[in-house]
C-alpha cells in the first residue's frame, strides 16, 4: 500500500565508450608494421533522472563525439629482416632489427584538473645478428675440402693433391645414330634427330663440368690442420638492446585521435611514437603552457634507459674439441626531477628540484689470475696487500687529471682530496689488484651525467667467458678397444656488478669539467657524482676440469672438480668479503646384467631366476668453503663462516621384472663448520624402496 516514506531513487552513471583500433601490414616481404591502440572514454550524463528534453540533448552531443577520453593506451611495432639470404656474398649472414613503442595518455581527476594529465611513452630498439661462417667456408672448394672429414686414416703431409684423374671426360661420340637407321630416315627426320643429340651432348657437359667443380681435393694432414686454424671460428652471434622510458605529469592538453589533440598537434607525433624528450624539449613544453603551474604538484617527471649486450660464439679448431665464449654486458639509470612553478615563492618560474640518478652496472669479467694464490681466512692476503698499496698511485693520477686539484698532498704521501678511502681511489685499486692490472693504466670512472645513456663506468669492457668440450680421446685406436666414450670438459664464467649506485646532492662542478670540485669536510674527500656503495666479483670454473667416461663394459666414471670465488666490497665500512670454494666429486655407475651372485637365486614354484639387469652406483664429494673479512688498514683478516661437507651415497638398483623395481640405498652426509660458533652434523639416511608398476 506504500507509506509517507519514498526510497530515494539512484542512477547508474557509469556509461562508458570504447574503442580499438587494430593493424598488421606486411609492407614488404621484409617489413612487418603492428599497431594496436585502445581509447576508453566516458558518457557524461547530466544530475539525476533523464527526462527533460535538456537533459537528453546533452547525453547525445556525448555520444556523438565520443565521449570524454579517459585514457588511450597504444603500442606500435616496426620490424625488418634484412634480405641477405637474396645476396649471394651475404647469405651466410642473419640480421633482424625491431623498433617498438608504448604511447599512454591518463586523464587527470575532474576534482584536479589542475593538476594535469599524465603522458608516458617507451621506446625498445634490438638488432639481433647470426653469423654462420661455416656456409661462408662452404663457398670455397679448398675450406670445405678442409671441413670435411678425411676418408681414410692414411697421414699425408705432403699437403693438398690433385684431384685423381679418373674423373669421366666429356663425350665425343657417345650419342649417335646407327647407320641402319639412318637410312630409313627422312632428311627432316634426320636434322631433328641431331639436334636432340647435340642437345644431350651440350647437357652432358655441364654435368660433368659441375661434377668437376664440386669435387674436394685431396688435403694433407698438415694443411688440413692449418686450414682447421684459419677456420676454427664457425659462429658468432650478437644481440643488442636498448630500452627508454619517460613519464611526464602534470600535461595540460586533451587527446582526439592517436592520442593527439589535432588541432595544435600536442604532444606531437615523435613522442606518440618513441621520441624521448630532453631538457631543452620539456623547457618548450612549459614555456608554451603545456605544464601545469599548480602550486600543488608535486609529482616527477621520470625517465628511464637500459642496455644490453650479449656476443656468443663458437670455436672449434679441430674436430670433436668446441669452445663456446659468452660475452656479456648491461647497464641501466634511471632519472627523475621535480619541475615546478615556484613564481609564489621566488619569482623564478618553472624550476628543476631535486634531480637524482641511479641505476646498475654488470659485465662480463675475468680475473682468476688470483683465484689460484694461498688463502687463509685469518692471515691478510698477498692480493689485498696489493690492493691497499695501489690507492697510492690511484691517488697521484686522480689529483693530476682533476684541474680543481691544487697539488698539495698530505703527509702520509696522499693527495688532498683523493685520500686512501675515496671512492675514485678504491674501486680502481680493487679491479687492478684483483685482476692482476697495472695501477698505472686501469681506468678511471667519470664525473658527469650529459645524458640517461651516459655510462661513468663505461670504461670497463666485457671479457669473454668460455666453456670447452672435448670428446675426441674414444676416437683414438689405442683407446677404442677401451671407452666408448670419453667428454673433457672446462669452464670459466665470471660477472663484476655495481648495483644501486646513485648521485651525491653534494657533487659540484661549476666549470663543468667533469670533475669534482667540493671536499667533503668530514672526510677530506672529493665529493664524486655517483655514490657505489658496493662492487661484487662472483667468478667460477665451472669446471675446473670435468671427465666424463664410458667404458665398452657399460661402467660410468665420473671426476669432476670446481672452484669459486666470491668478492664483495663495501665502500661504506671499506671492508671485504671474500668467500672461497673447492669442491671434488667422484661417481661411478655399473649396469650389469645376469650377476653371478643372483644367478642361482630362484623364485617361486616355477624356479625364475634372477638374471635380470644389476646398477650399481657410486657419489663421493667434498666441498670446503671459508669466508674471510678483510678491513682496509687495520692490518687484520678474520673468518666469518666455513665449513667441510663430505657426502657419500652408493645405491644399488635391481629390476626384479617390467613391474618390480627394488633399490637399496644409502646417503650420509657430514657439514663440519671452521667456526667455534657453529656444531657439527651429519645427516644419514638408508633404506629399500620397492616400486611396482600397476600399468599394462
Amino acid at each position: 500500500g506504500g507509506g509517507p516514506y519514498k526510497i530515494p531513487e539512484t542512477y547508474d552513471k557509469y556509461f562508458t565508450f570504447d574503442r580499438y583500433y587494430i593493424l598488421q601490414w606486411a609492407l614488404t616481404r621484409s617489413i612487418t608494421l603492428d599497431f594496436t591502440a585502445t581509447n576508453n572514454a566516458r558518457v557524461d550524463e547530466p544530475f539525476g533522472r533523464i527526462d527533460t528534453d535538456p537533459k537528453k540533448d546533452s547525453v547525445r552531443k556525448n555520444i556523438l563525439k565520443g565521449g570524454r577520453n579517459t585514457q588511450y593506451a597504444q603500442q606500435a611495432s616496426l620490424s625488418y629482416n634484412l634480405p641477405t639470404q637474396k645476396i649471394p656474398l651475404l647469405d651466410w649472414t642473419t640480421l633482424r632489427a625491431s623498433y617498438s613503442t608504448q604511447y599512454n595518455w591518463l586523464a587527470a581527476s575532474l576534482l584536479a584538473k589542475q593538476l594535469g594529465n599524465t603522458l608516458s611513452n617507451t621506446q625498445t630498439r634490438t638488432i639481433n645478428a647470426e653469423f654462420n661462417f661455416d656456409q661462408l667456408y662452404n663457398k670455397s672448394r679448398f675450406l670445405r675440402a678442409v671441413g670435411t672429414a678425411p676418408t681414410n686414416n692414411r697421414r699425408d703431409t705432403a699437403g693438398v693433391k690433385a684431384p685423381p684423374k679418373t674423373v669421366e671426360q666429356p663425350p665425343k661420340t657417345k650419342f649417335g645414330i646407327p647407320d641402319s637407321l639412318k637410312a630409313k630416315m627422312s632428311r627432316k627426320e634426320l636434322k631433328k634427330a641431331m639436334r636432340e643429340i647435340r642437345k644431350k651432348e651440350r647437357e652432358e657437359r655441364r654435368r660433368l663440368k659441375e661434377q668437376r667443380k664440386n669435387q674436394l681435393p685431396e688435403i694433407g694432414g698438415a694443411v688440413r690442420a692449418a686450414g682447421n686454424l684459419v677456420t676454427a671460428l664457425k659462429r658468432v652471434g650478437i644481440q643488442y638492446n636498448e630500452d627508454f622510458g619517460t613519464m611526464l605529469p602534470g600535461y595540460m592538453d586533451s587527446t582526439r585521435i592517436l592520442g593527439a589533440n589535432i588541432k595544435n598537434g600536442n604532444p606531437g607525433f615523435d613522442f606518440i611514437f618513441g621520441y624521448q624528450p630532453d631538457t631543452n624539449w620539456i623547457n618548450r613544453f612549459g614555456d608554451r603552457g603545456l605544464l601545469s603551474r599548480d602550486s600543488l604538484v608535486s609529482a616527477m617527471i621520470q625517465q628511464r634507459y637500459s642496455e644490453r649486450l650479449n656476443v656468443t660464439a663458437q670455436v672449434s679448431p679441430f674436430r670433436d674439441l668446441t669452445i663456446d665464449l659468452n660475452l656479456d654486458k648491461s647497464f641501466s639509470k634511471q632519472y627523475s626531477e621535480l619541475y615546478k612553478d615556484t613564481s609564489a615563492f621566488d619569482n623564478v618560474g618553472l624550476t628543476r628540484l631535486s634531480p637524482y640518478a641511479a641505476g646498475s652496472f654488470s659485465v662480463s669479467y675475468i680475473s682468476y689470475q688470483t683465484m689460484f694464490t694461498k688463502f687463509d681466512p685469518n692471515v691478510i692476503s698477498e692480493t689485498f696487500k696489493q690492493f691497499e698499496s695501489n690507492r697510492l698511485i690511484l691517488s697521484q693520477r686522480l689529483a693530476k687529471q682533476n684541474p680543481y686539484q691544487s697539488g698539495a698532498s698530505d703527509p702520509d704521501g696522499y693527495y688532498k682530496g683523493y685520500g686512501r678511502y675515496a671512492q675514485e681511489v678504491v674501486i680502481p685499486s680493487f679491479l687492478a689488484a684483483y685482476g692482476k692490472k697495472d695501477p698505472a693504466s686501469v681506468k678511471l670512472f667519470k664525473n658527469s651525467n650529459p645524458g640517461l645513456r651516459s655510462n661513468p663506468f663505461s670504461g670497463i669492457l666485457p671479457r669473454p667467458n668460455w666453456t670447452v668440450n672435448y670428446n675426441g680421446l674414444s676416437r683414438i685406436p689405442a683407446l677404442e678397444s677401451i671407452f666408448s666414450n670419453v667428454n673433457i670438459k672446462h669452464g670459466y664464467h665470471s660477472n663484476l656488478s655495481m648495483n644501486s649506485f646513485n648521485t651525491a646532492l653534494l657533487f659540484q662542478d661549476p666549470l663543468r669539467l667533469s670533475y669534482p670540485y667540493f671536499v667533503d669536510t668530514l672526510t677530506g674527500n672529493f665529493i664524486p657524482f655517483f655514490l657505489v656503495p658496493n662492487i661484487t666479483i662472483q667468478e667460477s670454473f665451472d669446471p675446473l676440469i670435468e671427465v666424463d667416461m664410458t667404458f665398452t663394459n657399460q661402467l660410468s666414471l665420473r671426476v669432476e672438480f670446481r672452484k669459486t670465488r666470491s668478492l664483495s666490497l663495501s665502500l661504506i665500512d671499506y671492508q671485504l668479503a671474500e668467500n672461497r670454494s673447492n669442491e671434488m666429486s667422484f661417481g661411478f655407475n655399473w649396469r650389469k646384467k645376469a650377476l653371478p651372485i643372483l644367478k642361482n637365486i630362484k623364485i617361486g614354484k616355477k624356479g625364475m631366476k634372477l638374471d635380470n639387469d644389476v646398477t650399481f652406483r657410486f657419489d663421493f664429494s667434498i666441498r670446503d668453503d671459508a669466508t674471510a673479512n678483510s678491513k682496509l688498514d687495520q692490518g687484520t683478516s678474520f673468518g666469518t663462516a666455513g665449513q667441510k661437507v663430505i657426502r657419500f651415497a652408493p645405491s644399488i638398483d635391481y629390476i626384479l621384472n617390467n613391474r618390480v623395481n627394488l633399490k637399496f640405498y644409502f646417503e650420509q652426509n657430514r657439514n663440519i663448520p671452521k667456526i667455534s660458533n657453529a656444531f657439527p652434523i651429519t645427516n644419514t639416511r638408508g633404506g629399500i624402496q620397492v616400486r611396482i608398476s600397476l600399468a599394462q
